[in-house]
C-alpha cells in the first residue's frame, strides 16, 4: 500500500517558500469564534476528561435532532449515533466492523486516497469502477452491478465527491440503492462535503426508501464548519453496527477530544450561518478557477460540490505525476497528481480552491506560464 499522494505534496510544500498550495483539502477559514469560544469556555471549567465511548450524550442528542430537521432521518442518540475522530475514523471503524478477510467494497474511481486504503487494511479487497468527465464522474448504477461477485460486502460512495467536485442527485443514487437492495448489501456513505453543493440540494444516501437500515452514513464538521483540526466526526447506522463499530473504538481510540465536542454542540446549535458564508465564497472562489483552467487549456468539467476542481492536463503531453512535479518545481504551484486517486485519475490534476482569491488568480497566472511552455505540439 503506498503512502498518501495527498501528504507527499503537504510535506513538500511546508519546506519550500513562496508556494501556492491548491493542494491539500482544508478550508482557509478559520473555525467561526463562536464555535471556538464554545470550546475554551470548555476549558475554563475544567472539562479536560474522558467521555463516554460513544460521545456525549448531549452531542449526539443535538446529532439527532440536526438529521432529523434536515433530512427527516430519525436515529436513536443511545444506540445508533457515534461520535469518531473525524470521518476518517469512521471509515476505518465502518470496514473493520463489516468485512471479513476476502470482502469486497465496490467504489468509484478515482476516489478519495483512504477509501481502498480503509479496506485493505480491514483485509478486504477494494473493487474500483472506472469513471471520468464524460459522465461528469459519477458511480454508475450498471457499472457496479456488473462487479458483484460471491464475496462482495458493501458498496462504497462519496458524494460530493473527493478528488473530482462530482454530486450525484437522488434519482442516480437510486439507482444505486435498487442494486444494494437486490443484492443484499450494505452501503456506507462518506457526506463530509455534504453541504458543500452549488446549484443543487444536498442528497443523503440514507433517506432513500428502504436504505437507513443498511447504510452507514459518515459525516463531519471539518468542511462545513471550517474544523478540521477538531478531528469530530459521527456515524449514524443500525444498532447493531454502530455497536460493533463503538466495540473497536473503545480499544483504538477510546473518545473523540470532549473540548472539540463542546465545540460540535455549537456547530450544530448556530454555526449554520457562517457555513453558508463560507460556501458562498467557495462557489465564487469555484467560478473563477473554473474559468480560469478552461481559459488556459485545461479542459475541466463543472464540479458541482465540496471544493476542488479536477481538470484534464493531456494537452501537456505529461502525466499527471510528471505535471505536478514540474509545477511544484518550476512555479511553485502545488496541486495533486490524479493518479493518487487512482488509475482513472492519469490525465487529471486536483486543484483545492479553498484558499484566498489572490492565490487562486497569481495560482491560474502561473499555471498559465507553466501550460505555455509545456502544450504538446
Amino acid at each position: 500500500m503506498p503512502p498518501s499522494g495527498i501528504r507527499k505534496y503537504f510535506d513538500l510544500i511546508i519546506s519550500m517558500e513562496g508556494v501556492i498550495s491548491l493542494g491539500v483539502g482544508e478550508p482557509d477559514f478559520a473555525t467561526p469564534w463562536h464555535i471556538t469560544e464554545a470550546a475554551i469556555h470548555t476549558l475554563e471549567r475544567g472539562y479536560t476528561m474522558y467521555t463516554s465511548n460513544s460521545g456525549m450524550l448531549e452531542l449526539r442528542q443535538e446529532l439527532a435532532r440536526y438529521l432529523k430537521r434536515t433530512f427527516d432521518l430519525e436515529y436513536d442518540p443511545d444506540t445508533e449515533l457515534l461520535i469518531t475522530n473525524g470521518v476518517s475514523e469512521g471509515l476505518d471503524l465502518a470496514m473493520r466492523a463489516i468485512l471479513d478477510p476476502g470482502d469486497e467494497v465496490i467504489m468509484s474511481d478515482p476516489a478519495y486516497v483512504a477509501y481502498p486504503a480503509s479496506v485493505m487494511l480491514a483485509d478486504g479487497v477494494p473493487v474500483q469502477v472506472p469513471t471520468d468527465c464524460h459522465n461528469a464522474f459519477k458511480l454508475p448504477a450498471p457499472d457496479v452491478e456488473a462487479r458483484i461477485t460471491g464475496r462482495t460486502k458493501a458498496i462504497l460512495i462519496g458524494y460530493p465527491a473527493n478528488p473530482t467536485g462530482a454530486t450525484m442527485a437522488m434519482p442516480e443514487l437510486a439507482e444505486i440503492a435498487d442494486v444494494a437492495k437486490r443484492h443484499n448489501l450494505l452501503v456506507i456513505s462518506d457526506e463530509i462535503y455534504n453541504l458543500l453543493v452549488y446549484g443543487t440540494q444536498p442528497a443523503c444516501f440514507a433517506c432513500l426508501p428502504g436504505m437507513q437500515e443498511r447504510t452507514v452514513l459518515l459525516g463531519g464538521f471539518s468542511k462545513a464548519y471550517a474544523m478540521t483540526g477538531w478531528r469530530v466526526g459521527y456515524a449514524a447506522g443500525s444498532a447493531e453496527i454502530i455497536a460493533a463499530m463503538t466495540k473497536i473504538h473503545q480499544y483504538t481510540a477510546l473518545c473523540s477530544p470532549i473540548m472539540g465536542q463542546m465545540a460540535a454542540i455549537e456547530a450544530l446549535r448556530s454555526g449554520e450561518p457562517e457555513a453558508m458564508r463560507m460556501i458562498e465564497e467557495y462557489d465564487r472562489r469555484r467560478r473563477v478557477i473554473l474559468k480560469g483552467l478552461n481559459d488556459i487549456g485545461l479542459d475541466c468539467f463543472e464540479p458541482r460540490g465540496a471544493f476542488y476542481v479536477f481538470p484534464s492536463i493531456r494537452s501537456t503531453g505529461l502525466s499527471s505525476e510528471q505535471f505536478a512535479e514540474r509545477l511544484l518545481m518550476e512555479e511553485k504551484v502545488a496541486v495533486v497528481h490524479g493518479t493518487a486517486f487512482g488509475p482513472s485519475g492519469e490525465g487529471h490534476i486536483r486543484c483545492c480552491y479553498a484558499t484566498s482569491m489572490e492565490n487562486i488568480e497569481e495560482a491560474l497566472t502561473r499555471m498559465a506560464r507553466f501550460v505555455q511552455r509545456h502544450r504538446a505540439p
